[in-house]
């Protein structure tokens, strides 16, 4: 696992304040009215999970405004590549860690997702400490995919329901692999974990 992109089982957090950045008049509308006017974008394939979790695709320059706006403390980014230096600085000037877990997006028939790093993703993901947090990968689909799947399985969610919800999202692009991972995937161990967020209070 990597935190924050500075290399294997390091736990570098980035603890900096959110910058300010003066807006100048656009078009005639004043500098104090331009948040306001402001398009917020968000990234591909976004969604709320539950509370305090989000999901989405690769976020770029566009989206910063939006993800700004969801207040997040945490990232859980589940690609191998390191993460763009505008992403990072992003991450710095508004005070958001980054989780790595590098899973290679493989295609069938030679899918292998590491059950040791989803299980990792899920110890973070299940820690509300780190909430509000996004999980993406490149699409937002196969990895963030079963990870958001495997965290059904623990709320309890029947199969039916946690395959439902993943196909939303993969479409046409949809694994048996990916569904089959998550039908076998124990979620026993994580069972002690403790867990706050809405679909779990009864």
């Amino acid at each position: 696992m990597k935190l924050d992109g500075y290399g294997e089982e390091s736990c570098a957090v980035t603890e900096s304040a959110p910058t300010e950045n003066p807006a100048a008049p656009v078009d005639g509308i004043k500098a104090d009215d331009k948040d306001s006017e402001e398009v917020l974008v968000p990234p591909l394939n976004f969604a709320m999970v539950d509370n305090g979790i989000f999901r989405s695709g690769f976020p770029d320059s566009a989206n910063f405004g939006f993800l700004k706006s969801l207040g997040l403390r945490s990232i859980i980014y589940l690609c191998p590549e390191p993460y763009p230096d505008s992403n990072i600085e992003f991450l710095k000037a508004n005070g958001i860690r980054l989780f790595q877990f590098g899973i290679d997006g493989c295609k069938e028939p030679f899918v292998n997702i590491p059950e040791e790093t989803i299980r990792e993703a899920l110890t973070v993901l299940l820690d509300t400490r780190n909430h509000p947090i996004l999980i993406h990968c490149k699409r937002g689909k196969h990895r963030t995919g079963c990870l958001v799947g495997c965290l059904r399985k623990l709320q309890k969610w029947c199969l039916t329901s946690i395959f439902d919800e993943y196909q939303r999202f993969a479409a046409a692009k949809a694994r048996l692999s990916d569904q089959r991972f998550m039908e076998l995937f124990d979620v026993s161990s994580l069972k002690n974990m403790p867990m706050s967020f809405s679909c779990l209070k009864r």
